[in-house]
């Protein structure tokens, strides 16, 4: 791809992390998307995605490699909570970027992504540490509670951790003193998580 292209369609993905997280991902104007990149051309998203669909998958296939960089898979016999430090560890640390606070309040929007809930993970989960972590995680729910509520019980982990993450990404965005420090908030949230999927 040549290198005015790529610039472009950089431009183009932060912009639209941007637009997403503010205006929600229905409310977004293209149009507006394309002005924040400086592109002349108001169908740049289309010629470079394919589709609002398009640049939003861009946009998650771009923090799900981030955060791939930072995950492993825990060892067998890791326990529960174990497993879900491991999923919300690098989760968490997107807090630490506007780019990663942007895509959690995307997320937060478009939690049954995963397809964790329906039982078909995203396409774009395929052959990734995360997907790994999630089996370890389902193979531990699923001794405890059974498949059915195992999937339910992940699918509420997606809710709830996306949830928690994008509340702390706009209170930070909005300058509101964070009660507690982020590596006590993320040890907590560990906590909190671990103990509803056991219940």
């Amino acid at each position: 791809m040549a290198r005015d292209a790529t610039l472009t369609r950089a431009r183009l993905i932060r912009a639209g992390e941007r637009r997403f997280a503010r205006d929600g991902v229905a409310g977004a104007r293209l149009a507006d998307i394309v002005r924040d990149a400086r592109q002349a051309n108001d169908s740049a998203v289309g010629y470079h995605f394919g589709s609002r669909q398009g640049l939003l998958r861009a946009i998650v296939e771009r923090h799900v490699a981030a955060m791939e960089r930072r995950r492993v898979v825990p060892p067998e016999g890791a326990d529960l909570r174990d497993v879900v430090a491991a999923i919300v560890e690098p989760t968490a640390a997107l807090l630490t970027t506007e780019e990663g606070r942007d895509f959690l309040r995307i997320m937060e929007q478009v939690s049954d992504w995963s397809g964790l809930g329906a039982g078909h993970p995203n396409a774009v989960l395929a052959d990734t540490v995360l997907a790994a972590q999630l089996r370890r995680l389902d193979t531990l729910l699923v001794a405890r509670v059974g498949p059915l509520l195992a999937r339910e019980r992940a699918a509420l982990l997606v809710t709830f951790l996306t949830g928690a993450l994008a509340g702390r990404a706009r209170s930070r965005e909005a300058g509101t003193r964070q009660r507690l420090g982020h590596e006590k908030f993320v040890a907590h949230l560990v906590d909190v998580l671990a103990a509803a999927l056991a219940a």
